[in-house]
Formats: structure tokens, sequence, C-alpha cells
């Protein structure tokens, strides 16, 4: 609710800045028109005047010529003196006032509007991080949370037996390691999150073959597939990019250890790389669980749960590695692309221009 208010007092700010430098340029060729309108009904004006003191001066010296010719027994040609119309300048004046009144109050109503509206697109993105920050937070939170919860209560547990032997002692310590590895696997995520959202100017770029890229990051699972009996197939042609080698590798490693998570026992997962033209690309594709359509769009969102966009297999991890795996992907101007049927498998397409 703070934030919300937050919001829309920022957006009335906003609005309320556009609006006057809006009505700042309206009043300013309003006052531009209005003097060069001002200046021609000057002239008018003056010629008016002009016209009318001569019309004024003329009758009486035609009257005088007309009697004289009268007297001499001439006839005076007969033509009627008509005044000029004339224009009413202060009553045009106070109209054309009058029209850039209305024209400015209603460039006013339509600014405010418009502005409101502009204003909401303008801080929608601001708001957008906001929130995303603020699920990040709480959900880094709650990530942390657990394993210290447990640690405490483990400790606790072991500190108010009197009767703790060293071998379940060493089982507490065994348990509580584990629970510091899983902090400790969780903060280095949140670090290479950071560092591949931040500034790259730390990373190196150099001519980089896909086809290492992908042996390597085969060679850094090949431990997690023998253990699950998942056979990684390569596909693999020379495919040179500029790049940075250890973050690709990061990236490839993401998706084929992805990969291997959600295959059952048994199955393959293959990676590809190949060289189209200007553009290349990297490939990991696997025969697992598949993603559901409507989880594709938010599966690289952080913290999204991998056992909740890959069906009902229950896999571990964070929700982070497909977020590093974009991020990586964006510093290298990168697009992943995803296909994926439900109960039949998945392909990530890395397409790097």
């Amino acid at each position: 609710m703070r934030f919300s208010n937050m919001f829309q007092e920022a957006r009335i700010k906003l609005t309320t800045q556009y609006l006057a430098i809006i009505m700042l340029i309206s009043l300013f060729f309003s006052l531009v028109i209005f003097l060069g309108i001002n200046r021609e009904l000057t002239r008018i004006e003056w010629t008016q005047e002009l016209r009318r003191e001569r019309t004024e001066n003329f009758i009486p010296v035609f009257e005088e010529f007309r009697k004289n010719r009268e007297r001499l027994g001439l006839s005076t040609p007969q033509f009627e003196i008509r005044p000029e119309e004339t224009i009413e300048i202060s009553s045009v004046r106070a109209r054309i006032l009058s029209v850039l009144g209305i024209i400015n109050l209603t460039i006013l109503g339509i600014s405010g509007v418009a502005g409101y509206y502009l204003a909401g697109k303008t801080l929608e993105p601001i708001a957008k991080m906001v929130n995303q920050q603020k699920d990040f937070v709480s959900n880094a939170s709650h990530e942390l949370r657990t394993p210290l919860t447990s640690l405490k209560s483990e400790i606790e547990v072991a500190l108010r037996d009197n009767k703790v032997t060293l071998k379940e002692a060493k089982s507490l310590l065994k348990s509580n390691l584990e629970e510091v590895d899983k902090m400790h696997k969780l903060s280095n995520y949140l670090i290479k999150l950071n560092r591949y959202q931040g500034e790259t100017s730390g990373l190196t770029f150099s001519q980089v073959n896909l086809k290492a890229v992908a042996e390597e990051a085969s060679q850094k699972v090949s431990q997690i597939a023998k253990t699950k009996n998942i056979k990684i197939e390569k596909n693999l042609k020379n495919a040179k990019i500029k790049g940075n080698e250890d973050s690709l590798v990061e990236l490839a490693t993401i998706l084929l250890d992805n990969a291997i998570k959600y295959s059952s026992a048994g199955k393959k997962v293959i990676i590809s790389t190949k060289k189209e033209g200007r553009s290349a690309s990297l490939e990991v594709k696997d025969f697992g669980v598949g993603i559901e359509k409507q989880d594709i769009p938010h599966i690289f969102e952080r913290f999204f749960r991998a056992d909740t966009s890959r069906g009902k297999q229950k896999a571990d991890g964070y929700g982070l590695g497909l977020s590093i795996a974009k991020s990586i992907a964006e510093i290298h101007n990168a697009k992943i692309l995803v296909s994926s049927t439900p109960n039949k498998g998945s392909s990530f397409t890395v397409k790097f221009s």
C-alpha cells in the first residue's frame, strides 16, 4: 500500500511537470500569435483612422468648391461621399483573446489526461523493477531462512541433550554442513546474478568457439549425467563468435544441468553448435518432463521454481539458473529461444547474431 501511494504521488508530480512544460509552450505560442495579430490590427486601425481623417477634411473643401462653381453658374458633378466601413478593432482583440483562452484551456484538459497516462507509462518499468526487487529480497530471505532455521533447530536440540554421542555429533555436523553448502550455493548464485545483471566492464570479450564452450560445459556436468545414467550426445560444429568464454561456459553448463535435472534416468541430452552465415547458435535438447505452455514466459524469472515449470517432477534448485543464463545471453546480444512439449522434452537455443 505504501509503495502504491508513493507511485501515485510520483505519477501526479510527473503529470504536473509534463503539464507545466506543455502549458508554457502553449502560452508562449499564444503570446507570439496574439502579438502578431495585434500588430496587424493596429496597422488596420491606423489606416482606418487616416482614411476617416482624410474624408472629414475633404468634405469642407468639396463643399466650398461646389459653392464657388454655383456662383459662377457652373455645374458640379454629383457623387455621394460614403463613409468607409470600419472594423471595431477592440472587439476583434477581445474575440481573439477569448479564442486563445479557450484553446489553452482545451490544451490544459487534454494535456492533463495525456500527461497522467504518459506518466503512468513512464513509471511503469520503474514500478515493475521495484516490485521485482521486493520479490527478489523476499525470496532470497526465504531461501536463506530455511537452512538457517534448520541449523538453529538442530544445534538447539543438540545443546539441550546432555547425552549426545560422538557419532550423533558427527551426524549433526554433517547435516549442518549440508545446510551451509546450500547457503553457500545460494550466495554464489546471487553473486553471479548480480555480476551478469550489473556492469559488464569486468568481462573480457574475444573470439570464442562455441564448440569448445560446449565441450567444456559437457565435461563439467559429466559426473551428474553419469550419476543419473543420462548420455550427453554432441553434435558440435565450429562456430566462432565474439564473447566471454567463461560466462558462455556458465550459460551452456546451466542449460545442460537443467536438461539433466529434468530428465529421467536412461534418457539422453543433445548439445549442438552451428554457424549460419553471420549468426551462430548453441542448442541443448532434452527428452524429459517438458514445460507447460503457460509457464514458458516465466521460467527466466528469478526464483521461479523448476518443479512448477517442469511438471510434477521434483528437482532441487533455487530458480536462479535460467535467470543467470538469460543475463549472460543478453550481455552477448543473444536470445534464448524455448520450445517444449509436456512429457516429451524441451529445447533451449541460444541465438548469437
